[in-house]
C-alpha cells in the first residue's frame, strides 16, 4: 500500500527494502538514541533489517499492527506505526513514530500522523489511538498536540529508553464516529 499526502509518501513493508530503512537507522542512530530502546550492532544492517521487514508484513497480513514508512520523493525519512492492535470490544491500538534528524520541526510527522489517523479511524475503524511520550520529548509531544490527542496522565517508568525506565505521557485519541 502506498499513501499520498501534499509533500510526503507512506510505504508499507511490502513496499521498501532492508537497505533503505538500515541506512535511515544509522544516519540517525546517534539522534535517536535518547529515545528509543538500546540497540544492538546488528539492528543496523540490511539482514536484520529485512528480518523485521517480514515481521512487519506479517503483522499487517494479520491485522495486528501498521507499519508506514515515511518518504520524501525517494528518501526514507521516518516511519509511523499502528501497533499492538485489539479489535473487539477495544478496537484500539499503540501509536509509535520516529524521523530524520535532517527533517525534524518541519511538519512531516505532523503531516503522516493526520493520514494515519484518518486509515486508523475510517479504514480500519479502530475506536481509540494510545501514544505515549517522554515528558522531554517536546516536538513529539507537539505532534500528537497539533493532531488533537489528548494528554491522560503519566505512566511512571513506562518504557526503558536507551537503558533507562522512563515516564511517559499517556495521549489518546478518540474516533467519535464511535460514541453515538
Amino acid at each position: 500500500m502506498i499513501i499520498k499526502t501534499d509533500r510526503i509518501i507512506l510505504k508499507s513493508p511490502h513496499e521498501v527494502n532492508g537497505k533503505e530503512v538500515s541506512a535511515y537507522y544509522d544516519r540517525n542512530r546517534d539522534f535517536a538514541r535518547e529515545f528509543e530502546p538500546v540497540r544492538s550492532e546488528a539492528f543496523y544492517t540490511e539482514a536484520y533489517q529485512n528480518e523485521l521487514l517480514e515481521s512487519l508484513k506479517e503483522d499487517w497480513e494479520s491485522q495486528r499492527g501498521y507499519c508506514f514508512f515515511i518518504f520524501l520523493s525517494d528518501m526514507l525519512i521516518g516511519k509511523i506505526a499502528l501497533n499492538n492492535i485489539v479489535m473487539g470490544a477495544f478496537c484500539s491500538c499503540f501509536l509509535g513514530y520516529g524521523l530524520d534528524e535532517m527533517y525534524a520541526n518541519q511538519g512531516y510527522m505532523t503531516e503522516a500522523l493526520k493520514r494515519v489517523i484518518v486509515f486508523a479511524f475510517e479504514e480500519l475503524k479502530l475506536h481509540r489511538i494510545e501514544g505515549n511520550i517522554m515528558p522531554r520529548n517536546k516536538a513529539s509531544r507537539a505532534v500528537v498536540e497539533k493532531c488533537h490527542f489528548t494528554n491522560e496522565g503519566v505512566s511512571r517508568k513506562y518504557l526503558k529508553i536507551n537503558g533507562v525506565w522512563e515516564d511517559h505521557i499517556h495521549y489518546v485519541l478518540l474516533n467519535d464516529c464511535f460514541e453515538s
